[in-house]
């Protein structure tokens, strides 16, 4: 059995803060598998399902950001689930917005909630950090992490980030880390596509065109290159050479215009 527990405060005043973006991912996982409905346990709200052949708990502590150890302990404690099986969904200022890291252990980097969690449970969980990016200026942190997300923001990357967590999910309950923040990304800030090569006629005669030299002093046109540049009797030679006589009337026609040019 794995806890999934999502960072954030409770009430109507918080929900849009990027402070609850952990909230909002674990609503979106309840809401894209199908969850059970949230119930009031636990010093929170829980939700039973399962993922991948695991069942799996995903819970959102009611008792302040700075408390939530209290009802993550409670849980544990309760199912007797290991702080290994536990995944934390938070935000992280040191991130840029829309961006992701897992993480297992390590310090809390003054995040009040995972600080509460460390002393209730221990600290070897993983922690699913979701960038919402850093002000610039350290006293501008307290309003920048309790102020809303913006509307680009909604309907832009979050919106985005929080389907990706969800629909790749099930890799981090089968260990798969590295996969897991790689097909987040992919879907985030999908790869630029690569630019078409260059033709490689266009390519030689940029070249040239580089080196000096021009179409008065190069060679003869390749069959079909640069026709449209030459002169009427010029193109009617070009093509002419250009078109291979595939049968007997061609080339009596010909033959019979040069017996009188001869004439003439």
């Amino acid at each position: 059995m794995f806890l999934v527990v999502g960072l954030g405060n409770p009430g109507s005043g918080y929900a849009a803060n990027r402070h609850n973006i952990g909230f909002m991912a674990a609503d979106e996982l309840v809401r894209r598998y199908s969850f059970g409905p949230w119930r009031k346990k636990f010093q929170g709200q829980i939700s039973e399902g399962e993922l991948n052949g695991q069942k799996v708990l995903v819970l959102k502590p009611e008792t302040f950001m700075n408390l939530s150890g209290q009802s993550v302990g409670e849980v544990l404690r309760f199912y007797k689930i290991p702080v290994e099986d536990v995944i934390v969904l938070h935000d992280e200022l040191d991130l840029p917005p829309g961006k992701l890291r897992v993480k297992r252990g390590g310090g809390h980097g003054g995040h009040n909630g995972l600080r509460s969690i460390d002393a209730h449970c221990g600290k070897e969980y993983r922690r699913v950090r979701l960038g919402i990016g850093h002000p610039g200026d350290k006293s501008r942190v307290h309003g920048h992490v309790l102020g809303d997300f913006s509307k680009a923001e909604q309907d832009g990357w979050l919106m985005t980030l929080l389907d990706a967590v969800a629909c790749e999910f099930g890799r981090l309950i089968k260990g798969d880390e590295g996969g897991f923040m790689s097909k987040v990304s992919a879907i985030v800030s999908p790869p630029k596509p690569k630019a078409p090569k260059k033709d490689k006629a266009v390519a030689d005669k940029a070249k040239g065109d580089k080196n000096g030299k021009n179409a008065q002093t190069s060679s003869r046109p390749e069959p079909g290159e640069g026709i449209d540049d030459l002169s009427g009797a010029a193109k009617v030679r070009l093509e002419r050479a250009d078109t291979p006589v595939s049968n007997a009337a061609s080339a009596m026609a010909e033959a019979l215009a040069k017996a009188f040019g001869k004439k003439k």
